[in-house]
């Protein structure tokens, strides 16, 4: 792989940068995938708390849940809607939201999409450097006052 700058300069660059370009990357990377079998990144996240859910789940539930994912928040409820029309969750009789057969099928799909993505970004890295990455990830917001325990 060719790197944008040799070393010396390369240490010099901001993180803040950096992250940015890869978070923009990585999220067109993903989310496109996902696209591509007919589904949002935001409706990933809720068929799968809706998946893990024994006894449904409410939409507050949902948007509490999923509150810190990227900012989504309350933004949920349009995908939630959408979900629902295309029957992959259906309401019971206290209104909780259930996964259907169809639900649990595009779910599988989009699993397994997730996992193949994340071996593609990942290939040739090993588990070692990812890990060190995502220790000077969290020291530099430690640092800069954010918290990273709840995430």
């Amino acid at each position: 792989m060719e790197y944008s700058h040799e070393d010396g300069e390369l240490v010099g660059q901001p993180v803040g940068y950096w992250t940015w370009a890869a978070n923009k990357t990585l999220m067109a990377y993903v989310r496109g995938r996902l696209a591509a079998i007919g589904i949002t990144q935001p409706q990933w996240w809720v068929l799968h708390q809706a998946l893990h859910s024994e006894h449904g789940v409410t939409r507050d539930e949902l948007i509490s849940a999923l509150q810190a994912n990227l900012d989504v928040g309350a933004g949920l409820a349009p995908d939630i809607d959408l979900l629902v029309e295309r029957t992959l969750l259906v309401p019971d009789a206290e209104g909780r939201l259930r996964i259907t057969d169809e639900g649990r099928a595009l779910h599988r799909r989009a699993a397994e999409t997730q996992r193949t993505s994340r071996e593609h970004v990942h290939a040739d890295i090993p588990d070692e450097e990812y890990l060190i990455t995502l220790k000077v990830l969290q020291r530099m917001i430690h640092n800069a006052g954010g918290d990273v325990t709840q995430r």
